[in-house]
């Protein structure tokens, strides 16, 4: 039965007619043979093909009364193959044969498709299927000699006990006729039963055998006192009221009660059977995840009513925009999502998405105020992402959240962004093990002025994996920022950052480290007064530490970026902006932050000497820095040509594999720090003399890359050759590369900021 009009459109459970159009066709050519053939031989030979008399009318009055039910109520009379009208068929055929039961059948079949002119195809499927039951049925009857025709009914007064299993028997098969042929209409291609019709088995079931059990007294009443029949239709309604909502109740558990849409439970059932589909075609089918931006604002501001009727607004839209063929569901709060059942391909289902998104970015008016939302979307294809519906909606999802990341409105999904994989979970695990262990290292790599004196340290956190050896920082830092993971690495590396200077200052060795800290971090609350106790615990002035942070700080929550900034500044702490001039770099920003230090990214040092564009952006940069009062370092110098013009430009230090690759703490002798406080003017011993052979300038890093060190107080830092690290020198990006800042030339793809890594 159709379980109301004013639900969801039809379409929400579109895709379980799954008989292909031969099979239907089958039917219907069956039982239209067997309707034909039946009627033919009873005029041939002679025989009545309804009751005449009271019964007759009695009988058409009764049929009449529950198909005007039908009707009035808009419900289709043979779903699940029972209902009101199948005791009064199931009665005629015991009593009268089974020509007079399909004549009554082919009655209902013809008025419900009458007054429901826009499901005539569904009505002559089930009324043949209802045909082909009671041929069923009467052949049972004849099996045990039983052919009852108007002129010679099989009388229930004359039934004995030897008569049960024949009408049990009978009314079973007519029952599982029906029921395995419409279940097999509804059923998917390659699945199994719909939800709908699991859900609910065990009550219609209960129902059907109530109904079914009043057909033997409908067969008394017939024969004994047929002008009480139509007194039936009472029970017979009833009873079939309750079958409807049992299946009504059954539907609303795949159906968002705000929005009428299907829900997540419908949508993986459905997703399954295009699947399915799409493997037997060889074709693909894609999984759009959409979500609304900052959402949660309409909610706080307007309230949650005035959310509720948005979504309405936002539902009646996406199912305006859906391509043919495609289906929308809402999952839950402000998340929808699309099935295409027909995708060509991840472009194609990447341009519809791009429309679903640009349809909900139109102005919606909402009591009087016009409201402008944006919305982030991910795309995962079968079977390139995903052979399952669970792993394609959960890829689907990763991609949204890229896309709200990013910025970027729509995202396909990418394995190397998951940060979920079971790879990445067990390294997730590991990593967290390893924290609590202190298996965690930390390297330092000096930032060098040009007089040779070591401005600073910055500390970049190093992990050696038991199984699988040095793991880059980009990898395991993307997978803790993803994971909540990001404030416990954090803590560790102030923690082990200020004893390591606590120790060095004990020592008498005064130098300034650097920490990378991700918008994470600064979001987090208390996350300065945190940073201040370590100071006081740990017996450190706020000026021996510095944070270095990225102009992503300000982008998600920038009024408590500010104040924790601030907060930060109060204690005494100093700021390093990073990456300046890559990402969201904005003059406002750095306005708005307050940094005293600024470094220019290494995409533009490392082609500073050959490429003039590159070069301008630095002079002005760090003109700009300058002007402001800032201090400007120079990230991954890597030959002399860069040094001399970055010296002729007036940077004020640099970092670098020219200078010193990042160290553990036990290879740094004492004498550097010193120096960093005495050393004098000059040129530092580690540069190019009179017949020394120039650095070449390449990619890679340099054969024997140097370490820093220096003798005593007043020596300045120098290189000097060492042995390559066990399998040579590691190329890569700075933050990727094991032994830390200043690598090959070229900035590495990198995703988000960049804490505690890249110099």
């Amino acid at each position: 039965m159709k379980p109301t009009e004013s639900a969801a459109p039809e379409s929400r459970l579109r895709g379980f007619a799954g008989l292909p159009p031969r099979v239907e066709a089958v039917v219907v050519a069956v039982a239209t043979i067997q309707l034909t053939t039946g009627l033919y031989r009873t005029v041939h030979e002679g025989h009545a093909l309804f009751p005449d008399g009271t019964a007759g009318w009695s009988l058409t009055l009764l049929t009449g009364i529950i198909v005007g039910h039908l009707v009035a109520l808009g419900r289709d009379r043979w779903w699940g193959g029972t209902g009101s009208g199948a005791a009064l068929t199931l009665a005629v055929l015991l009593v009268y044969g089974w020509v007079p039961a399909g004549l009554v059948s082919l009655v209902v079949v013809v008025l419900v498709g009458t007054a429901r002119r826009h499901r005539w195809r569904q009505g002559m499927l089930h009324g043949a299927v209802d045909i082909l039951g009671i041929g069923a049925a009467a052949l049972v009857l004849a099996a045990f000699g039983e052919v009852p025709t108007v002129e010679r009914p099989w009388r229930p007064l004359d039934w004995g006990i030897d008569a049960l299993p024949e009408v049990l028997l009978a009314a079973s098969t007519y029952l599982l006729v029906t029921r395995v042929l419409l279940w097999y209409a509804r059923a998917p291609q390659g699945g199994g039963l719909p939800t709908i019709a699991r859900t609910a088995l065990l009550r219609q079931g209960l129902v059907a055998v109530a109904l079914l059990g009043i057909a033997p007294l409908i067969c008394v009443v017939a024969v004994a006192m047929p002008v009480l029949l139509p007194l039936f239709a009472v029970p017979l309604i009833a009873l079939d009221s309750t079958l409807w909502i049992a299946r009504a109740r059954a539907e609303e558990q795949l159906r968002d009660p705000l929005t009428g849409l299907p829900n997540r439970q419908w949508l993986l059932e459905r997703t399954w059977a295009a699947l399915e589909e799409a493997e037997n075609l060889g074709s693909r089918s894609a999984l759009v995840l959409i979500d609304l931006d900052r959402f949660r604002a309409v909610n706080d501001t307007l309230g949650h009513l005035a959310g509720d009727r948005l979504l309405l607004q936002i539902a009646d839209r996406l199912r305006l925009a859906l391509p043919r063929g495609a289906e929308v569901a809402r999952l839950g709060g402000d998340e929808f999502a699309v099935l295409l059942p027909g995708a060509d391909s991840a472009t194609s289902a990447q341009r519809v998405a791009r429309h679903l998104v640009a349809e909900l970015s139109s102005p919606l008016d909402l009591d009087g105020l016009t409201l402008v939302l944006e919305a982030s979307a991910g795309v995962a294809v079968y079977p390139d992402h995903a052979l399952d519906a669970e792993g394609l909606l959960r890829r689907a999802d990763v991609a949204m959240y890229q896309a709200k990341r990013d910025r970027t409105g729509v995202e396909v999904y990418e394995s190397k962004r998951d940060s979920n994989t079971p790879d990445r979970l067990g390294l997730l695990g590991d990593l967290r093990r390893a924290l609590d262990a202190g298996e965690v290292e930390l390297h330092y790599q000096p930032k060098v002025r040009f007089d040779g004196q070591v401005a600073g340290l910055e500390a970049l956190v190093r992990w050696v994996h038991p199984e699988r050896g040095r793991v880059p920082p980009d990898e395991f830092i993307a997978i803790a920022e993803s994971s909540g993971l990001m404030p416990h690495l954090t803590e560790y590396v102030l923690e082990t950052a200020l004893a390591q200077v606590a120790r060095w200052r004990a020592q008498g060795l005064f130098v300034p480290v650097a920490v990378n800290v991700s918008p994470r971090d600064v979001h987090t609350p208390g996350f300065a007064g945190s940073v201040a106790a370590r100071l006081a615990r740990h017996g450190v002035p706020a000026r021996a530490l510095q944070l270095e942070i990225t102009e992503h700080v300000l982008l998600e929550d920038p009024q408590r970026a500010a104040d924790t900034l601030a907060g930060l500044t109060g204690h005494g702490v100093k700021m390093s902006l990073d990456d300046f001039g890559t990402g969201y770099s904005s003059l406002v920003h750095l306005r708005k932050l307050p940094v005293s230090e600024l470094k220019i990214d290494r995409s533009f040092v490392a082609r500073l000497a050959i490429d003039n564009e590159d070069a301008e952006i630095v002079r002005c940069t760090i003109d700009l820095a300058h002007s402001l009062g800032l201090l400007v370092v120079a990230e991954g110098v890597e030959d002399d040509e860069t040094w001399e013009r970055l010296r002729d430009l007036h940077c004020d230090a640099v970092q670098g594999w020219l200078v010193a690759p990042a160290m553990p703490r036990r290879r740094r002798r004492p004498g550097c720090g010193r120096a960093a406080s005495t050393a004098g003017g000059g040129r530092p011993s580690w540069r190019r003399r009179p017949g020394r052979r120039r650095p070449s300038r390449r990619r890679g890093p340099r054969a024997g890359y140097p370490s820093w060190s220096t003798g005593p107080p007043g020596v300045r830092c120098r290189a000097r050759r060492r042995p390559e690290p066990p399998g040579g020198p590691t190329p890569g990006g700075r933050a990727g590369s094991p032994t830390g800042g200043g690598g090959p030339r070229g900035r590495p793809h990198r995703i988000g900021p960049k804490p505690h890594t890249e110099p």
